[in-house]
């Protein structure tokens, strides 16, 4: 039973890993280093002890090498337990101490949608950043802070292509914008041809952080929204207020991402945005 279990859970680590490294280039190298180590408790088994010798001084040094050749990876698998521990939030000691009742960070978001109505209307390309649990003051210290409420004007003239801070993106927090031309992480995953660095920046940042971003693109118009490394592509405002809202008041939205595999598939929900 014990041997099940043990089976069971080791099946379940490799699937997680090669989940967060699919469509990167160091999936292929995981797969190498997996064969080999395949290769050696075989060879192990059948007591070929020269093979078995040779294979077994590769895994040894084959630990060093796959720490410095996975170290993106490894770092982003330590994002993802980190964001998703309860420790995570940054008011759980008050909320542990106080006794305090968890409140939510759920806001009017009809000036967003209203914005992007706009944006998407002029062909204006946006990137917004919705976060529910941190304030990112890394990334916010990054670009310039506003503090701002939210407003249809104020993303409209931050986005503007004649506004010194169209450049980069809009991280709103609690109803304020709280920084503009914010530089974001950019994916290291293969993205189709048709999303340029904006769309890239959008995946890095929901890859390392758990946030919900919102892009507008400058080519098409098309609103998407990007959540753990995954993007659902050319939304209505319908479903953009659904998503968001949904998102805001604390209830999972993950599976309305998980199920699409926009890297290797390549295959995106085509149907024209509502004006």
């Amino acid at each position: 039973m014990v041997n099940i279990i043990d089976i069971s859970l080791v099946s379940v680590l490799i699937y997680q890993v090669y989940k967060l490294m699919r469509g990167s280039v160091a999936i292929k190298i995981f797969l190498g280093f997996l064969s080999i180590y395949l290769v050696y408790l075989v060879v192990n088994a059948a007591k070929m002890e020269l093979l078995s010798s040779i294979l077994g001084q590769f895994m040894g040094v084959g630990v060093i090498a796959a720490i410095i050749l996975f170290a993106p990876e490894i770092r982003k698998f330590l994002l993802i337990i980190g964001r998703s521990s309860i420790l995570s939030n940054e008011n759980v000691l008050q909320e542990l101490l106080f006794w305090r009742k968890k409140e939510s960070n759920a806001f009017n978001i009809t000036p967003i949608i209203d914005a992007c109505k706009s944006l998407s209307g002029t062909s204006t390309g946006a990137l917004m950043v919705m976060s529910r649990n941190s304030e990112l003051k890394f990334y916010a210290e990054s670009g310039d802070l506003i503090d701002g409420m939210v407003s249809k004007r104020l993303l409209i003239s931050i986005f503007n292509k004649y506004s010194p801070l169209h450049d980069g993106a809009v991280i709103i927090y609690n109803g304020k914008v709280k920084a503009a031309r914010c530089i974001l992480p950019v994916t290291e995953k293969e993205v189709p041809a048709q999303f340029g660095l904006r769309h890239r920046a959008a995946i890095g940042m929901s890859e390392a952080t758990d946030t919900l971003v919102l892009i507008v693109s400058e080519e098409t118009g098309q609103v998407s929204m990007a959540k753990n490394g995954n993007i659902l592509h050319n939304l209505s405002f319908q479903e953009v207020r659904e998503i968001l809202n949904n998102y805001l008041t604390g209830q999972d939205i993950d599976e309305k991402f998980d199920f699409l595999s926009p890297f290797e598939s390549k295959k995106f929900k085509q149907r024209p945005a509502e004006a």
